[in-house]
């Protein structure tokens, strides 16, 4: 080997290395880059799969949800605001229901008809009127939930008080599966 064909060898020696950093650096720059945009949507947005009956007719089994989490960070939580939660009693499952009752109110189910301080919500998104009853008095810090299919929901009449912290953020669209994507609506309901 002369001199030029060493030069040469050392030349595409060098070529080759560079040709391998650039490609981990470009690697290690897209894996950053992906790993960053994961976590801003996750610190903005949840995606929540809605499991059961709870909530029709708005929502129905199996429809994938994204939520919110900024909502209530900027704004105050408002009645029919459909939300999604840690449920109290098992914080590892995460439900999805509309607020009804906020803070400082007094809630009473009777004769199928919702009264928020004496008066009535009308309720035309419900499946049915619930063919329960009850009074509950909403203290300061704590939401009062139910789900749109009255009588088929695990709700506040039946576990309890929703504490406002256990709240992740408000449900926004439907985006599974396609042919129902839509704008969740956000009813509030009160006669006057």
């Amino acid at each position: 080997m002369d001199n030029s064909q060493i030069v040469n060898q050392a030349v595409k020696t060098e070529e080759e290395k560079t040709d391998w950093g650039r490609v981990i650096r470009d690697f290690l720059e897209t894996l950053t880059l992906a790993i960053l945009l994961f976590v801003g949507i996750n610190a903005v947005s949840a995606r929540v799969r809605v499991d059961g009956f709870s909530m029709r007719p708005t929502l129905q089994d199996g429809e994938f949800v994204l939520v919110n989490r900024l909502a209530y960070r900027f704004g105050a939580v408002q009645r029919g605001d459909i939300i999604v939660f840690h449920y109290p009693s098992d914080p590892s499952q995460e439900l999805i229901k509309r607020v009804i009752g906020m803070p400082g109110e007094h809630v009473e189910i009777r004769t199928g008809q919702v009264l928020i301080n004496e008066t009535p919500l009308n309720e035309d998104y419900i499946a049915a009127a619930p063919v329960y009853s009850g009074i509950w008095q909403i203290p300061e810090d704590q939401l009062f939930v139910l789900g749109d299919n009255r009588n088929d929901s695990s709700d506040s009449h039946s576990w309890g008080l929703l504490p406002i912290e256990k709240v992740i953020g408000k449900a926004i669209l439907i985006y599974w599966p396609p042919p129902y994507w839509s704008v969740i609506e956000h009813v509030s309901a009160l006669e006057h």
